[in-house]
Parts: structure tokens; C-alpha cells; sequence
């Protein structure tokens, strides 16, 4: 008997080991827009904006799904600086040498940077990318999964939007998440 509770206190045990070495989000860092332009100036990396507004369902759900997913995270620590930007936001910005407004003081106007950003195409959450020089590489819309967003990552951060076209890019991925295949 007491050999089968050592036995069974290990196997608990080393299950309890194998938990620790699973992947666990990164924490991301979160930016404002001039933390993330001071940054550059320390380590050049791209930049990753996610835009989104206080009352967007679906800017919470990608917060809650997509940017606590460790690989994700795991890629945007390693390629980019994140800003998260409130759209709606009442405070100047500063980017580029330009300063930037909320455009009127009602409620749920956007800031001109979020407008500038997204070319006036005023969707939540959309996710910015930009270069190592603050060009832009593309708004990106709506809610992305995990799956999704590893793709885009790799993609803008590994260099490939210079040499290769997003739908050979897309169809020959192999990424670290596994889509789940359910059965109906």
C-alpha cells in the first residue's frame, strides 16, 4: 500500500512538472504611441497597433483569446513594439513630427491618428503594422484568432511582405497553433 501511494505521489508529481514546461503567454508589453516611438530609437523593431474603443465586444474578445494566446504573444514580444491605441482617445498624440486631435469632443468621434491610420476606414479592432521607419504595412480588420494573427506576425515581422506574396505566403504556412477539427 505504501508503495502504490509513493507511486501514485510521483506520477502527480511529475505530471505536476510536465504542467510547468507548457507553453504560458508572455506578457506583452503594452505601449503608448510616443513610449513605443522612444523605444525604436533604443531597438529597431516593427510596430504593432491595436486599435480598438472601450464599448467594441470584439476588440474584449480578441484581448481575452488572441493576445493571451503564447504564441502570439511569444511572437509579438519578439518582433514588434505594441501600442494599444483607444481610438477614441481625447488626448493629443505626437507621432511623426505631427500632432494629432480627437476631431470633435462628442462622444465616440475618433482621434485623427486612429483615422490617419486606418485610412478613415473606421473598424474595431483593426490592427496596424508599420516598419522599422513608422511606414505603414497595412490596417488589418476586424477580429483575428489565434491561428490568423500567427500567420500575419510572421509574415510583416519575418520580412516575408517584401519578397513574397500573401496568398503563396498563406498557403504554404506551417504555424505553431493547431487548429482544432471538430466533427460537424
Amino acid at each position: 500500500m505504501y508503495t502504490m501511494k509513493k507511486a501514485v505521489f510521483f506520477a502527480l508529481f511529475m505530471l505536476g512538472c510536465l504542467a510547468g514546461f507548457t507553453q504560458k503567454p508572455q506578457k506583452i508589453k503594452w505601449l503608448t504611441v510616443n513610449e513605443a516611438q522612444q523605444m525604436q530609437q533604443k531597438e529597431q523593431k516593427k510596430i504593432f497597433i491595436d486599435v480598438y474603443t472601450d464599448w467594441c465586444g470584439w476588440c474584449k474578445k480578441m484581448d481575452a483569446n488572441t493576445f493571451n494566446h503564447p504564441v502570439i504573444s511569444k511572437l509579438l514580444t519578439k518582433y514588434y513594439h505594441c501600442v494599444k491605441l483607444d481610438a477614441e482617445n481625447g488626448d493629443t498624440i505626437y507621432f511623426s513630427n505631427q500632432k494629432f486631435f480627437k476631431m470633435d469632443t462628442q462622444k465616440r468621434t475618433p482621434n485623427e491618428f486612429a483615422v490617419n491610420l486606418l485610412n478613415g476606414k473606421m473598424s474595431y479592432p483593426t490592427t496596424v503594422y508599420l516598419d522599422e521607419n513608422f511606414q505603414s504595412l497595412g490596417p488589418i480588420p476586424g477580429y483575428l484568432e489565434p491561428q490568423m494573427m500567427e500567420k500575419i506576425l510572421i509574415f510583416f515581422g519575418d520580412n516575408h511582405y517584401k519578397t513574397t506574396e500573401w496568398k503563396v505566403f498563406e498557403k504554404n504556412f506551417k504555424g505553431e497553433i493547431i487548429v482544432e477539427e471538430h466533427g460537424y
